[in-house]
Protein backbone atom coordinates (compact mmCIF):
# COMPACT_ATOMS: atom_id res chain seq x y z
CA UNK A 1 0.00 0.00 0.00
CA UNK A 2 1.58 3.22 -1.23
CA UNK A 3 1.79 7.07 1.10
CA UNK A 4 -1.18 8.30 -0.57
CA UNK A 5 -3.67 5.16 -0.35
CA UNK A 6 -2.69 5.15 3.39
CA UNK A 7 -3.02 8.35 4.30
CA UNK A 8 -6.60 8.43 2.37
CA UNK A 9 -7.39 5.90 4.41
CA UNK A 10 -6.54 7.47 7.78
CA UNK A 11 -8.27 11.02 6.98
CA UNK A 12 -11.63 9.06 5.42
CA UNK A 13 -11.46 7.16 8.96
CA UNK A 14 -11.96 10.33 11.03
CA UNK A 15 -10.15 9.06 13.77
CA UNK A 16 -6.85 10.26 15.16
CA UNK A 17 -5.78 7.55 16.86
CA UNK A 18 -5.94 5.87 13.61
CA UNK A 19 -2.62 8.28 12.30
CA UNK A 20 -0.19 6.50 15.41
CA UNK A 21 -0.14 10.29 16.67
CA UNK A 22 -1.81 11.50 19.58
CA UNK A 23 -4.79 13.79 19.55
CA UNK A 24 -3.71 17.65 19.04
CA UNK A 25 -4.40 19.65 22.08
CA UNK A 26 -8.02 21.80 21.38
CA UNK A 27 -10.70 22.21 23.46
CA UNK A 28 -13.97 20.73 21.63
CA UNK A 29 -16.95 23.32 21.03
CA UNK A 30 -15.02 26.30 20.44
CA UNK A 31 -16.08 29.98 20.89
CA UNK A 32 -17.31 31.62 17.90
CA UNK A 33 -14.58 34.55 18.64
CA UNK A 34 -11.81 32.51 18.48
CA UNK A 35 -10.39 30.94 14.55
CA UNK A 36 -8.39 28.30 14.47
CA UNK A 37 -5.88 27.69 11.68
CA UNK A 38 -3.61 25.33 10.38
CA UNK A 39 -0.72 27.09 8.79
CA UNK A 40 1.60 25.84 5.72
CA UNK A 41 4.35 25.30 8.04
CA UNK A 42 5.57 26.25 11.53
CA UNK A 43 6.36 29.99 12.79
CA UNK A 44 9.75 28.94 13.63
CA UNK A 45 11.07 32.79 13.61
CA UNK A 46 9.29 36.02 12.83
CA UNK A 47 10.82 38.34 11.58
CA UNK A 48 9.17 39.39 8.22
CA UNK A 49 12.92 41.85 6.34
CA UNK A 50 15.27 39.07 7.72
CA UNK A 51 13.69 36.18 6.12
CA UNK A 52 11.45 35.62 3.02
CA UNK A 53 9.37 32.41 3.92
CA UNK A 54 6.28 32.74 3.23
CA UNK A 55 4.46 31.76 6.64
CA UNK A 56 6.63 34.37 8.15
CA UNK A 57 5.30 37.19 5.61
CA UNK A 58 1.85 35.78 6.28
CA UNK A 59 1.77 35.85 10.15
CA UNK A 60 3.14 39.31 9.47
CA UNK A 61 0.62 40.95 7.32
CA UNK A 62 -1.71 40.39 10.54
CA UNK A 63 1.00 41.99 12.60
CA UNK A 64 2.76 45.01 10.65
CA UNK A 65 0.53 46.96 8.42
CA UNK A 66 2.17 48.65 5.14
CA UNK A 67 1.87 52.24 3.70
CA UNK A 68 0.62 50.75 0.56
CA UNK A 69 -1.25 47.77 -0.07
CA UNK A 70 -1.67 45.51 -3.50
CA UNK A 71 -5.25 44.55 -4.36
CA UNK A 72 -6.48 41.73 -6.24
CA UNK A 73 -6.11 43.29 -9.47
CA UNK A 74 -2.33 43.98 -8.70
CA UNK A 75 -2.65 47.28 -8.42
CA UNK A 76 -1.03 49.45 -5.33
CA UNK A 77 -3.59 50.88 -3.20
CA UNK A 78 -3.18 53.41 -0.53
CA UNK A 79 -3.06 51.58 3.09
CA UNK A 80 -1.29 53.72 6.30
CA UNK A 81 -0.95 56.63 3.64
CA UNK A 82 -3.39 59.52 3.20
CA UNK A 83 -1.75 60.94 0.57
CA UNK A 84 0.64 61.26 -1.81
CA UNK A 85 2.66 63.89 -4.01
CA UNK A 86 5.39 63.85 -6.40
CA UNK A 87 7.57 66.43 -8.17
CA UNK A 88 6.97 66.87 -11.96
CA UNK A 89 10.82 65.55 -12.51
CA UNK A 90 9.27 62.34 -10.17
CA UNK A 91 12.65 62.81 -8.07
CA UNK A 92 11.25 63.56 -4.97
CA UNK A 93 8.12 61.44 -2.87
CA UNK A 94 6.55 63.54 -0.11
CA UNK A 95 3.97 61.35 2.07
CA UNK A 96 1.38 62.14 4.74
CA UNK A 97 0.42 59.28 7.30
CA UNK A 98 -3.25 58.74 8.02
CA UNK A 99 -3.96 60.46 11.58
CA UNK A 100 -4.55 58.29 14.58
CA UNK A 101 -2.34 55.67 13.63
CA UNK A 102 -1.20 53.33 17.12
CA UNK A 103 1.29 50.60 17.61
CA UNK A 104 -0.08 48.11 19.85
CA UNK A 105 2.36 49.24 22.40
CA UNK A 106 -0.20 52.30 22.66
CA UNK A 107 2.71 55.06 20.81
CA UNK A 108 1.83 56.72 17.55
CA UNK A 109 3.07 55.86 14.25
CA UNK A 110 5.46 58.69 13.25
CA UNK A 111 7.41 59.18 10.54
CA UNK A 112 10.86 58.87 12.28
CA UNK A 113 9.54 55.13 12.22
CA UNK A 114 8.65 54.67 8.66
CA UNK A 115 11.89 55.72 7.71
CA UNK A 116 14.01 53.36 9.49
CA UNK A 117 11.11 50.79 8.62
CA UNK A 118 12.10 51.64 5.06
CA UNK A 119 15.68 51.80 5.68
CA UNK A 120 15.78 48.44 7.09
CA UNK A 121 13.50 46.85 4.56
CA UNK A 122 15.12 48.59 1.44
CA UNK A 123 18.29 46.72 2.51
CA UNK A 124 17.18 43.28 2.21
CA UNK A 125 14.64 43.92 -0.35
CA UNK A 126 15.57 43.84 -4.43
CA UNK A 127 13.26 46.68 -5.19
CA UNK A 128 14.70 48.15 -2.39
CA UNK A 129 18.02 48.00 -3.39
CA UNK A 130 17.24 49.67 -6.48
CA UNK A 131 16.01 52.58 -4.53
CA UNK A 132 19.04 53.01 -2.50
CA UNK A 133 21.29 52.81 -5.15
CA UNK A 134 19.21 56.33 -6.35
CA UNK A 135 18.32 57.48 -2.94
CA UNK A 136 19.83 61.04 -2.18
CA UNK A 137 17.54 61.29 1.40
CA UNK A 138 14.79 59.46 3.00
CA UNK A 139 13.75 61.79 6.34
CA UNK A 140 10.70 62.91 8.30
CA UNK A 141 9.34 66.52 7.79
CA UNK A 142 6.87 66.02 10.59
CA UNK A 143 5.27 63.59 12.62
CA UNK A 144 3.23 62.45 10.14
CA UNK A 145 5.03 63.50 6.96
CA UNK A 146 8.47 62.09 4.97
CA UNK A 147 10.05 62.57 2.16
CA UNK A 148 11.88 60.50 -0.11
CA UNK A 149 14.64 62.12 -2.91
CA UNK A 150 15.99 60.33 -5.45
CA UNK A 151 18.60 60.69 -7.87
CA UNK A 152 16.70 59.94 -10.94
CA UNK A 153 12.93 59.11 -11.08
CA UNK A 154 11.48 55.56 -10.22
CA UNK A 155 8.24 54.79 -11.08
CA UNK A 156 7.39 51.77 -9.92
CA UNK A 157 7.71 53.16 -6.24
CA UNK A 158 4.40 52.10 -5.06
CA UNK A 159 4.27 48.95 -6.26
CA UNK A 160 7.31 48.46 -4.38
CA UNK A 161 5.97 49.74 -1.35
CA UNK A 162 2.54 47.97 -1.76
CA UNK A 163 3.68 44.63 -3.08
CA UNK A 164 2.60 41.40 -1.26
CA UNK A 165 5.61 38.96 -2.20
CA UNK A 166 8.47 38.88 1.02
CA UNK A 167 10.03 41.17 2.22
CA UNK A 168 7.32 43.61 2.75
CA UNK A 169 7.50 46.79 3.60
CA UNK A 170 5.87 46.67 7.12
CA UNK A 171 6.26 49.06 9.17
CA UNK A 172 7.68 49.07 12.67
CA UNK A 173 8.61 51.09 15.94
CA UNK A 174 11.88 53.27 15.47
CA UNK A 175 13.54 51.27 18.15
CA UNK A 176 12.70 47.38 16.70
CA UNK A 177 13.82 48.76 13.08
CA UNK A 178 17.13 50.27 13.53
CA UNK A 179 17.64 45.92 14.50
CA UNK A 180 20.72 45.33 11.79
CA UNK A 181 18.56 44.10 8.95
CA UNK A 182 20.45 40.89 8.55
CA UNK A 183 19.88 40.06 12.44
CA UNK A 184 16.52 38.98 13.60
CA UNK A 185 14.05 41.16 15.61
CA UNK A 186 13.35 39.88 19.37
CA UNK A 187 10.38 42.12 19.70
CA UNK A 188 6.81 41.98 17.67
CA UNK A 189 5.29 45.19 18.09
CA UNK A 190 2.93 46.18 14.97
CA UNK A 191 0.45 48.73 14.13
CA UNK A 192 -1.47 45.77 12.02
CA UNK A 193 -5.47 44.81 13.07
CA UNK A 194 -3.68 42.03 15.55
CA UNK A 195 -1.04 41.65 17.71
CA UNK A 196 0.97 38.91 18.40
CA UNK A 197 0.65 36.96 21.69
CA UNK A 198 4.25 36.32 22.18
CA UNK A 199 3.79 34.78 25.50
CA UNK A 200 1.92 31.85 24.16
CA UNK A 201 3.83 31.13 20.81
CA UNK A 202 5.38 28.02 21.00
CA UNK A 203 7.13 27.10 18.09
CA UNK A 204 6.80 23.83 16.75
CA UNK A 205 2.99 24.11 18.48
CA UNK A 206 1.10 27.56 18.51
CA UNK A 207 1.02 30.71 17.43
CA UNK A 208 -1.24 33.00 18.37
CA UNK A 209 -2.88 36.64 17.32
CA UNK A 210 -5.39 39.05 19.33
CA UNK A 211 -7.57 41.69 17.76
CA UNK A 212 -6.14 44.86 17.94
CA UNK A 213 -8.88 47.39 19.21
CA UNK A 214 -6.98 50.48 18.56
CA UNK A 215 -7.00 49.75 14.75
CA UNK A 216 -8.64 51.97 12.37
CA UNK A 217 -9.31 50.23 9.20
CA UNK A 218 -10.02 51.99 6.01
CA UNK A 219 -13.41 52.57 4.90
CA UNK A 220 -12.79 50.95 1.06
CA UNK A 221 -13.98 47.39 0.85
CA UNK A 222 -10.80 44.95 1.34
CA UNK A 223 -8.83 43.63 -1.52
CA UNK A 224 -5.97 41.58 -0.47
CA UNK A 225 -3.33 44.28 1.21
CA UNK A 226 -5.57 47.01 0.51
CA UNK A 227 -8.71 48.62 1.99
CA UNK A 228 -10.49 48.04 5.05
CA UNK A 229 -8.84 45.20 7.14
CA UNK A 230 -12.12 44.66 9.55
CA UNK A 231 -11.27 42.09 11.87
CA UNK A 232 -14.70 40.14 13.08
CA UNK A 233 -12.78 37.37 15.61
CA UNK A 234 -11.06 38.30 19.15
CA UNK A 235 -8.67 35.67 18.20
CA UNK A 236 -6.70 34.03 15.79
CA UNK A 237 -4.90 30.68 16.77
CA UNK A 238 -1.92 29.14 14.23
CA UNK A 239 -1.95 25.29 15.27
CA UNK A 240 0.64 23.49 13.46
CA UNK A 241 -0.04 20.32 12.09
CA UNK A 242 2.75 18.93 9.69
CA UNK A 243 1.41 15.67 9.81
CA UNK A 244 -1.52 16.12 6.67
CA UNK A 245 -3.55 12.80 8.40
CA UNK A 246 -4.04 14.67 11.09
CA UNK A 247 -4.91 17.94 10.04
CA UNK A 248 -7.42 16.89 7.72
CA UNK A 249 -9.11 14.62 10.54
CA UNK A 250 -9.31 17.65 13.03
CA UNK A 251 -10.97 19.80 10.13
CA UNK A 252 -13.58 16.62 9.75
CA UNK A 253 -13.84 16.73 13.87
CA UNK A 254 -14.38 20.68 14.08
CA UNK A 255 -11.14 20.90 15.96
CA UNK A 256 -9.96 23.54 13.27
CA UNK A 257 -11.85 26.01 11.41
CA UNK A 258 -9.61 26.38 8.18
CA UNK A 259 -6.59 24.05 6.67
CA UNK A 260 -4.28 26.39 4.74
CA UNK A 261 -3.10 24.05 2.08
CA UNK A 262 -4.48 20.36 2.16
CA UNK A 263 -2.41 17.81 -0.27
CA UNK A 264 -4.77 17.06 -2.97
CA UNK A 265 -4.94 13.23 -2.00
CA UNK A 266 -7.06 13.96 1.04
CA UNK A 267 -9.27 16.41 -0.74
CA UNK A 268 -11.75 13.73 -2.16
CA UNK A 269 -12.21 12.73 1.22
CA UNK A 270 -12.70 16.25 2.37
CA UNK A 271 -15.34 17.13 -0.19
CA UNK A 272 -17.34 14.28 0.93
CA UNK A 273 -17.89 16.00 4.00
CA UNK A 274 -21.00 18.19 4.21
CA UNK A 275 -19.56 20.49 6.78
CA UNK A 276 -16.37 21.01 4.55
CA UNK A 277 -15.76 23.25 1.91
CA UNK A 278 -12.74 23.42 -0.74
CA UNK A 279 -11.59 24.99 -3.16
CA UNK A 280 -8.69 26.17 -5.18
CA UNK A 281 -6.58 28.74 -2.59
CA UNK A 282 -5.10 31.28 -5.35
CA UNK A 283 -5.81 30.72 -8.92
CA UNK A 284 -2.73 32.31 -9.77
CA UNK A 285 -0.96 29.12 -8.46
CA UNK A 286 2.50 28.55 -7.69
CA UNK A 287 6.05 28.05 -9.18
CA UNK A 288 7.73 25.02 -7.81
CA UNK A 289 12.15 25.93 -7.31
CA UNK A 290 14.75 24.16 -6.94
CA UNK A 291 17.30 26.42 -5.97
CA UNK A 292 21.17 25.62 -6.33
CA UNK A 293 24.01 27.65 -4.68
CA UNK A 294 26.08 29.24 -7.02
CA UNK A 295 29.11 29.92 -4.53
CA UNK A 296 30.16 26.29 -4.00
CA UNK A 297 30.84 23.34 -6.41
CA UNK A 298 29.40 21.72 -7.39
CA UNK A 299 27.12 24.42 -8.97
CA UNK A 300 28.91 27.19 -9.15
CA UNK A 301 29.79 25.72 -12.41
CA UNK A 302 26.99 26.26 -15.19
CA UNK A 303 27.39 23.00 -16.37
CA UNK A 304 26.24 21.51 -13.63
CA UNK A 305 23.40 23.53 -12.94
CA UNK A 306 22.45 22.98 -16.56
CA UNK A 307 23.40 19.00 -16.21
CA UNK A 308 20.25 19.49 -13.69
CA UNK A 309 17.72 20.84 -16.48
CA UNK A 310 19.01 18.60 -19.29
CA UNK A 311 17.62 15.47 -16.78
CA UNK A 312 14.89 17.18 -14.55
CA UNK A 313 11.61 15.81 -15.21
CA UNK A 314 8.31 18.59 -14.15
CA UNK A 315 5.62 15.87 -14.39
CA UNK A 316 7.69 13.70 -11.76
CA UNK A 317 7.91 16.59 -9.36
CA UNK A 318 4.37 17.76 -10.22
CA UNK A 319 2.73 14.72 -9.78
CA UNK A 320 4.63 13.88 -6.58
CA UNK A 321 3.13 17.27 -5.18
CA UNK A 322 -0.38 17.09 -6.50
CA UNK A 323 -1.13 13.03 -7.41
CA UNK A 324 -3.11 12.45 -10.96
CA UNK A 325 -5.13 15.36 -11.13
CA UNK A 326 -3.94 16.75 -14.69
CA UNK A 327 -6.13 20.03 -13.58
CA UNK A 328 -3.94 21.15 -10.91
CA UNK A 329 -0.58 21.36 -13.01
CA UNK A 330 1.01 22.47 -16.29
CA UNK A 331 4.91 22.20 -17.33
CA UNK A 332 6.67 25.21 -17.36
CA UNK A 333 9.27 26.10 -19.65
CA UNK A 334 10.32 29.11 -17.79
CA UNK A 335 9.95 31.32 -15.11
CA UNK A 336 6.69 33.27 -15.65
CA UNK A 337 3.41 33.03 -14.57
CA UNK A 338 1.60 31.07 -17.07
CA UNK A 339 -1.86 32.68 -18.68
CA UNK A 340 -0.39 36.06 -17.57
CA UNK A 341 0.06 38.92 -19.97
CA UNK A 342 4.01 38.75 -20.07
CA UNK A 343 4.17 34.80 -20.06
CA UNK A 344 7.16 33.45 -22.32
CA UNK A 345 8.60 30.15 -23.12
CA UNK A 346 11.61 31.79 -24.87
CA UNK A 347 14.48 30.10 -24.42
CA UNK A 348 12.76 27.47 -22.72
CA UNK A 349 13.91 23.93 -25.03
CA UNK A 350 16.10 22.35 -22.17
CA UNK A 351 13.54 21.99 -20.09
CA UNK A 352 11.09 20.44 -23.16
CA UNK A 353 10.89 16.91 -24.49
CA UNK A 354 12.52 13.47 -23.47
CA UNK A 355 14.83 13.76 -20.61
CA UNK A 356 18.14 13.14 -21.75
CA UNK A 357 20.16 11.29 -18.56
CA UNK A 358 22.79 10.04 -20.80
CA UNK A 359 23.63 14.07 -22.02
CA UNK A 360 23.01 15.25 -18.75
CA UNK A 361 25.47 12.84 -17.04
CA UNK A 362 28.51 14.22 -19.14
CA UNK A 363 27.83 17.66 -18.98
CA UNK A 364 28.06 16.68 -15.28
CA UNK A 365 31.55 15.56 -15.66
CA UNK A 366 32.96 18.28 -17.62
CA UNK A 367 31.81 20.41 -14.91
CA UNK A 368 34.32 18.52 -12.77
CA UNK A 369 31.86 17.23 -10.24
CA UNK A 370 34.31 14.27 -8.66
CA UNK A 371 31.98 12.82 -6.44
CA UNK A 372 31.51 15.08 -3.44
CA UNK A 373 28.94 15.26 -1.07
CA UNK A 374 25.89 17.49 -2.62
CA UNK A 375 24.30 18.57 0.55
CA UNK A 376 20.20 18.78 -0.48
CA UNK A 377 18.53 20.72 2.76
CA UNK A 378 14.88 19.73 2.74
CA UNK A 379 11.96 20.68 5.26
CA UNK A 380 9.68 17.29 5.87
CA UNK A 381 6.73 19.13 7.63
CA UNK A 382 5.86 21.39 4.67
CA UNK A 383 4.60 19.04 1.87
CA UNK A 384 5.64 20.73 -0.91
CA UNK A 385 9.71 20.81 0.12
CA UNK A 386 9.30 17.29 0.89
CA UNK A 387 7.59 15.74 -1.98
CA UNK A 388 10.12 17.90 -4.60
CA UNK A 389 13.13 16.82 -2.28
CA UNK A 390 12.11 13.11 -2.70
CA UNK A 391 11.93 12.89 -6.38
CA UNK A 392 15.20 15.49 -5.83
CA UNK A 393 17.34 12.58 -3.87
CA UNK A 394 16.38 10.16 -7.01
CA UNK A 395 17.12 12.56 -9.97
CA UNK A 396 20.91 13.36 -8.32
CA UNK A 397 21.63 9.75 -7.60
CA UNK A 398 20.65 8.79 -11.07
CA UNK A 399 23.07 11.55 -12.18
CA UNK A 400 25.91 10.32 -10.03
CA UNK A 401 25.63 12.74 -7.27
CA UNK A 402 26.79 11.81 -3.49
CA UNK A 403 23.44 13.02 -2.17
CA UNK A 404 23.78 14.30 1.50
CA UNK A 405 20.37 14.78 1.97
CA UNK A 406 19.37 16.22 5.08
CA UNK A 407 15.89 16.02 6.38
CA UNK A 408 14.62 18.90 8.09
CA UNK A 409 11.98 21.79 9.37
CA UNK A 410 10.90 24.36 7.14
CA UNK A 411 12.36 26.59 10.00
CA UNK A 412 15.53 25.21 9.59
CA UNK A 413 16.00 25.59 6.34
CA UNK A 414 14.67 29.21 6.59
CA UNK A 415 18.40 29.97 8.56
CA UNK A 416 20.54 27.65 6.88
CA UNK A 417 19.79 28.59 3.42
CA UNK A 418 20.92 31.90 4.38
CA UNK A 419 24.53 30.63 5.05
CA UNK A 420 27.38 31.40 2.53
CA UNK A 421 29.39 28.87 4.44
CA UNK A 422 30.58 25.66 2.47
CA UNK A 423 28.19 22.99 2.74
CA UNK A 424 30.86 20.68 4.73
CA UNK A 425 31.15 24.20 7.49
CA UNK A 426 26.98 24.81 8.09
CA UNK A 427 25.82 25.73 4.75
CA UNK A 428 24.10 23.92 1.33
CA UNK A 429 24.28 23.07 -2.55
CA UNK A 430 20.53 23.39 -2.47
CA UNK A 431 17.13 23.36 -0.75
CA UNK A 432 13.34 23.38 -2.62
CA UNK A 433 10.67 26.24 -2.42
CA UNK A 434 8.12 27.45 -4.51
CA UNK A 435 6.97 31.08 -5.43
CA UNK A 436 3.42 32.49 -5.52
CA UNK A 437 2.33 32.97 -9.02
CA UNK A 438 1.26 36.70 -8.10
CA UNK A 439 5.07 37.21 -7.56
CA UNK A 440 6.15 35.84 -11.21
CA UNK A 441 4.10 37.91 -13.29
CA UNK A 442 7.06 40.19 -13.71
CA UNK A 443 10.44 40.84 -12.05
CA UNK A 444 9.13 43.77 -10.27
CA UNK A 445 8.75 42.13 -7.41
CA UNK A 446 10.23 38.46 -8.34
CA UNK A 447 12.58 38.14 -5.86
CA UNK A 448 13.81 34.77 -6.82
CA UNK A 449 14.91 35.79 -10.65
CA UNK A 450 17.23 38.63 -9.80
CA UNK A 451 20.78 37.42 -10.47
CA UNK A 452 22.83 40.02 -8.98
CA UNK A 453 25.49 38.32 -6.73
CA UNK A 454 25.48 39.51 -3.11
CA UNK A 455 22.81 40.86 -3.15
CA UNK A 456 20.41 38.12 -5.06
CA UNK A 457 18.04 35.78 -2.80
CA UNK A 458 19.62 32.90 -1.56
CA UNK A 459 21.66 31.09 -4.15
CA UNK A 460 23.29 34.29 -4.56
CA UNK A 461 23.31 33.48 -8.83
CA UNK A 462 25.57 36.32 -10.53
CA UNK A 463 24.12 36.33 -14.13
CA UNK A 464 24.59 39.79 -16.06
CA UNK A 465 23.01 39.15 -19.05
CA UNK A 466 19.69 38.79 -17.15
CA UNK A 467 20.26 41.66 -14.81
CA UNK A 468 20.73 43.57 -18.21
CA UNK A 469 17.36 42.11 -19.41
CA UNK A 470 15.65 42.94 -16.13
CA UNK A 471 16.82 46.42 -16.55
CA UNK A 472 15.34 46.50 -19.99
CA UNK A 473 11.92 45.61 -18.67
CA UNK A 474 12.18 48.71 -15.64
CA UNK A 475 12.77 51.12 -18.68
CA UNK A 476 10.50 49.64 -21.04
CA UNK A 477 8.22 52.32 -22.45
CA UNK A 478 4.81 50.10 -23.20
CA UNK A 479 3.66 46.67 -23.23
CA UNK A 480 5.59 44.89 -26.41
CA UNK A 481 8.93 46.32 -25.09
CA UNK A 482 7.94 44.68 -21.54
CA UNK A 483 7.36 41.25 -23.77
CA UNK A 484 10.48 41.46 -25.54
CA UNK A 485 12.48 42.03 -22.10
CA UNK A 486 11.30 39.39 -20.55
CA UNK A 487 11.45 36.80 -23.13
CA UNK A 488 15.15 37.67 -22.89
CA UNK A 489 14.96 38.05 -19.20
CA UNK A 490 13.93 33.81 -19.56
CA UNK A 491 16.20 32.76 -22.32
CA UNK A 492 19.02 34.65 -20.13
CA UNK A 493 17.89 32.95 -16.70
CA UNK A 494 17.64 29.63 -18.46
CA UNK A 495 21.17 29.64 -19.91
CA UNK A 496 22.71 30.60 -16.86
CA UNK A 497 20.39 28.33 -14.43
CA UNK A 498 18.98 31.25 -11.77
CA UNK A 499 17.09 28.55 -10.50
CA UNK A 500 15.43 25.34 -11.72
CA UNK A 501 11.53 25.67 -11.77
CA UNK A 502 10.12 22.57 -11.21
CA UNK A 503 6.17 23.21 -12.81
CA UNK A 504 3.24 25.11 -12.61
CA UNK A 505 0.81 24.02 -9.69
CA UNK A 506 -2.43 24.75 -8.22
CA UNK A 507 -3.20 24.51 -4.18
CA UNK A 508 -6.60 23.83 -2.15
CA UNK A 509 -7.22 25.69 1.16
CA UNK A 510 -10.41 23.94 2.89
CA UNK A 511 -12.45 25.29 5.69
CA UNK A 512 -15.41 24.72 7.73
CA UNK A 513 -18.97 25.89 6.56
CA UNK A 514 -19.57 28.14 10.08
CA UNK A 515 -16.79 30.42 8.27
CA UNK A 516 -17.33 32.98 5.91
CA UNK A 517 -15.63 35.34 4.20
CA UNK A 518 -12.49 33.77 3.13
CA UNK A 519 -11.04 34.99 -0.41
CA UNK A 520 -8.59 33.61 -3.01
CA UNK A 521 -5.40 35.15 -2.90
CA UNK A 522 -1.74 34.67 -2.12
CA UNK A 523 -1.85 34.25 0.98
CA UNK A 524 -4.65 33.92 3.87
CA UNK A 525 -6.68 37.11 4.26
CA UNK A 526 -7.90 37.00 8.06
CA UNK A 527 -9.79 40.22 8.02
CA UNK A 528 -13.43 40.44 7.25
CA UNK A 529 -13.65 36.90 8.03
CA UNK A 530 -16.13 35.60 10.85
CA UNK A 531 -17.33 32.05 12.53
CA UNK A 532 -20.57 31.31 13.81
CA UNK A 533 -21.15 28.95 16.55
Amino acid sequence: MDRRTVLKGLAGAGGLALTGLSAPAIAQGASARTLRFVPQANLANFDPIWGTQYVVRNAAALVWDTLYGVDAKLQPQRQMVESEETTDDGKTWTFKLRPGLKFHDGEPVLSKDVVASLSRWAARDPMGLMILAIQQELTPVDDRTFKWVLKQPFPKMLYALAKNNAPCSFIMPERIAKTDPFKQITEYVGSGPMKFAKSEWVPGAKSVFEKFTDYVPRQEKASWLAGGKNILVDRVEWLVMPDPATAAAALQNGEVDWWENPISDLVPVLKKNKNISVDIGDPLGNIGSFRMNHLHPPFNNVKARRAVLMALSQEDYMRALVGDDDTLWKPLPGFFTPDTPLYTELGGEILKGKRDLDAAKKLLAESGYSGQPVTCVVAQDQSITKAQGDVTADLLKKLGMNVDFVATDWGTVGARRAMKTPPGQGGWNMFHSWHAGADCINPAAYTAIRANGDKAWFGWPNSPNTEKEITAWFDAKNLEEEKAAIGQVNKAALEDVVYAPTGFFLTYTAWRKNVSGITKGPLPFFWNVSKSA
